[in-house]
């Protein structure tokens, strides 16, 4: 694989400013993430309250859908420019203004009026807002792995990518248990007329403590040495990229195809589509949703443990072994029992932790002086594809077959295993075990 980490002691152990590092921009990213997340939570709300009150109920739901889909298609610009300023310029600066960028649009959607009053105008102004989302996140994830992977040993990658993997699920998690207790502490009415205002507003508070906490973090060693030699890419980083990297570019979309499957279908839309498909109740099925997404921020750290002993190939086929077995446990197991629903989504969301492999293999994939943009290009083009359509895709597939989402997930899963040992078998180059060169850096 590419060179370009900090290798003074190859086998070294994390350090305390290892850890505080790690600890920083986790918590940093399970804030954000949670401004990005929240939207889909309460997607019945917001479906109600922004389009006009004859549409049905169907299309309410598509057209919520195809709103929080546009933050996914915007990811690519947002991490595109991001990235190219954080190949040039250094990885902390952008991993700051992605915190900022995100508050101010989910204070924005917690202020604003809705359709009854202010008309077609209310549609118009939440699809701006989350563009603005997508933007921001587009740089979040990417430069995040990246930042915490330069940071650590070449020994400690896969830890390094799995406590940041852990930390933006978290962010999930955090929407998760707020939105159960709005739903626990107010009436559906009142949630209607107000209280879903809540968790945006909580969230533009918690994107400014974000970007506080990142005030702490150090630039990379590796773009330092990068820095020290003048060795930034002269020309426009992505260009580059797309000249020399193009497989590596395939394989990281391949891999980000089947994180989008597993967080967009299994954590994301499955309370929804327990309500819909069984009649479950939204307290229950967001109960259980906190169990899979505990069980997953967990797993994610594990399974980035594991790829740092055994190696990406291992982890990716039993990891994603299990997670196309639990999702059709999840959703054939409730179908014919619904108060089985808790057990059998806390055990999914322990598979869908083998989504730590992606970052873990993407931010090897790339050279260090275009490896912001080479994984931001290729995960947001993915995830805005992918992710984006992916709601869509499945709830129209699910009027055919009611375990249309399973089915998805384990299609999914197996091309990106398959990347996953194509990319084992071209040969690519392990980290090394010494300083890095500067050729190496470019």
């Amino acid at each position: 694989m590419p060179d370009g980490f900090p290798l003074t002691t190859a086998q070294r152990s994390l350090t305390r400013q290892d850890a505080r590092t790690l600890a920083l921009a986790a918590l940093g990213g399970a804030l954000e993430f949670y401004d990005f997340i929240i939207f889909v939570f309460f997607t019945a709300a917001i479906g109600h309250l922004f389009f006009p009150p004859n549409t049905p109920d169907w299309l309410q739901q598509v057209q919520t859908f195809g709103i929080f889909a546009a933050g996914y298609l915007a990811r690519p610009l947002g991490g595109i420019v991001m990235a190219h300023f954080g190949d040039r310029s250094g990885r902390k600066r952008m991993f700051t203004l992605s915190v900022f960028l995100m508050a101010v649009p989910t204070l924005l959607i917690g202020l604003m009026p809705t359709y009854e009053s202010i008309g077609l105008a209310a549609p118009i102004l939440l699809l701006v807002f989350r563009m603005m989302q997508g933007a921001a996140i587009g740089g979040e994830a990417p430069g995040a792995w990246v930042f915490v992977a330069e940071h650590v040993p070449p020994n400690r990658v896969g830890l390094a990518c799995g406590m940041l993997t852990g930390g933006l699920t978290s962010g999930i998690l955090l929407g998760s248990l707020m939105a159960t207790a709005i739903n626990l502490a107010f009436t559906p009415a009142e949630v209607l007329g107000w209280a879903w205002r809540i968790p945006f507003l909580v969230g533009g508070i918690f994107g400014f403590v974000a970007m506080v906490l990142r005030r702490w973090l150090h630039e990379t060693p590796v773009f330092e040495a990068i820095r020290r030699r003048a060795e930034t890419v002269a020309e426009l980083p992505l260009k580059r990229v797309l000249r020399e990297h193009g497989t590596s570019v395939i394989v990281s979309m391949l891999v980000t195809w089947m994180l989008t499957a597993a967080i967009v279908v299994v954590i994301l839309m499955t309370p929804t589509l327990m309500q819909k498909l069984h009649g479950l109740s939204p307290a229950s099925t967001l109960a259980a949703n906190v169990a899979a997404t505990l069980t997953l921020s967990i797993s994610a750290v594990l399974m980035g443990a594991a790829l740092d002993r055994f190696g990406a190939v291992p982890v990716a086929i039993l990891g994603g072994a299990g997670l196309v077995a639990t999702t059709y446990a999840l959703f054939l197991g409730t179908a014919a029992a619904p108060e089985h629903l808790l057990p059998l989504y806390a055990l999914a969301g322990v598979f869908v932790g083998v989504i730590s492999v992606v970052p873990f293999v993407m931010v090897r994939a790339f050279p260090a002086a275009i490896r912001f943009s080479g994984l931001s290009f290729s995960y947001n083009v993915a995830y805005a594809v992918f992710g984006g359509l992916t709601p869509l895709l499945v709830s129209m597939m699910l009027a055919s077959d009611r375990l249309a989402a399973a089915h998805y997930v384990a299609a999914v899963t197996v091309v990106g295993v398959l990347a996953v040992l194509a990319d084992a078998l071209r040969g690519a180059r392990r980290l090394p075990l010494a300083e890095p060169s500067a050729t190496a850096l470019r």
